[in-house]
């Protein structure tokens, strides 16, 4: 008896160590980023800050894509691994109703041959900007500025191995017939991307990327990001051509160059951004002093004087700060200034400036 019970225990403990060596996770994770907000026009703030009046100063609590999640892995063979991710936006720290929302979650094989995802994730045209934000998901995140930062959902996602230790193929596919009716048309709906070098600066200390996006967002548009390490420096250069899809006459470029100094762990950056497509959040939250009380009426006013402007000349610059306290937790800071202006019917308009100034706390576990 004893004898059964000791064999019965040694294979059990067998079996977990078995597990454990096919199986990584599951591994629960998640960040808070909260921030306090003054603005001249809340043209930038993030979506779910509640109270915000769009052209109205004010000082706000922001929540900065504050996040849960679980991802993992398991080998089916020696070859094929299945991975997965589970991630939900938490908003119950502001007064929005909505305490959950969507984020990147999907369903996985990795193999010799690549990587395939299924489910929801950022294409591989948003992907391809590597690490060239600086101020990345915060209200100065390049996409006030820039189109096509899409989080798509029934997709399928292909990463190739990396070539040679240095070059990855990607490629996104949004099913068709799931992606029309909200507002999207396009027959074809991908994206495909070419990243050269390290984006983190581990492996090598430059990343170069090169992507298109076909129809997602309603834009088709192609992009080119290049950042490179010196010592305690980075810097980095982006630039993309976009066309929109609903409206002819709003075309153009935009392009970002930004500078990081880490200074005894300090990091002090500036970045500089213009538009000239008319397809940023920046310009087109703009319009939303038209008639902020009758949203019917404000939207088809927005789409009206969309489809009839012209010369847009958006500009960004943005300076700050962020330290490291600890592995986990971060402090950070800076200046937002937001400027631009516009042609219709041929007579020039000044948009409003915005200046924006954050300080806010970052806590990953």
């Amino acid at each position: 008896m004893k004898k059964t019970l000791i064999s019965a225990s040694v294979a059990s403990v067998l079996t977990l160590a078995s597990f454990g060596a096919l199986a990584e996770g599951p591994n629960f994770y998640g960040r808070l980023d909260l921030a306090v907000t003054n603005s001249d026009q809340s043209t930038t703030l993030q979506g779910g800050t509640n109270g915000v009046t769009v052209g109205e100063s004010g000082t706000y609590l922001e929540n900065n894509f504050s996040h849960v999640g679980l991802k993992g892995s398991e080998s089916l063979t020696n070859n094929i691994d299945i991975i997965y991710q589970m991630e939900f936006q938490v908003e119950n720290t502001s007064s929005e109703g909505d305490v959950f929302k969507a984020r990147n979650t999907f369903l996985g094989l990795k193999t010799v041959a690549g990587t395939v995802l299924i489910g929801r994730n950022d294409t591989v045209f948003k992907q391809a900007e590597g690490g060239i934000d600086a101020f990345g998901n915060s209200n100065a995140d390049i996409d006030r500025l820039v189109a096509g930062q899409t989080r798509a959902a029934d997709g399928i996602w292909y990463y190739s191995p990396k070539i040679a230790d240095l070059v990855t193929l990607n490629a996104t596919y949004l099913m068709t017939d799931n992606n029309q009716g909200a507002g999207t048309d396009s027959d074809a709906q991908y994206a495909l991307s070419a990243t050269l070098g390290d984006k983190k600066f581990k492996a090598q200390n430059y990343y170069f990327a090169a992507a298109y996006n076909k129809g997602i967002s309603n834009i088709d548009a192609y992009r080119a990001v290049a950042q490179a390490k010196f010592g305690d420096f980075k810097v980095g250069g982006f630039f993309q051509d976009t066309e929109s899809q609903k409206y002819d006459n709003l075309e153009g470029n935009t392009y970002f160059v930004n500078a990081v100094y880490n200074l005894n762990g300090v990091n002090l950056k500036i970045q500089y951004g213009a538009d000239e497509s008319g397809l940023s959040k920046y310009f087109t939250n703009s319009f939303g002093l038209l008639n902020p009380n009758d949203a019917d009426t404000a939207a088809n006013e927005t789409n009206a004087m969309l489809a009839s402007i012209s010369d847009v000349n958006v500009q960004n610059i943005t300076v700050g700060a962020d330290y490291k306290i600890s592995k986990s937790t971060m402090v950070y800071g800076h200046y937002a200034m937001y400027t631009g202006d516009y042609k219709i019917a041929g007579a020039k308009i000044d948009l409003e400036d915005d200046n924006v100034f954050t300080v806010g706390m970052r806590y990953n576990f």
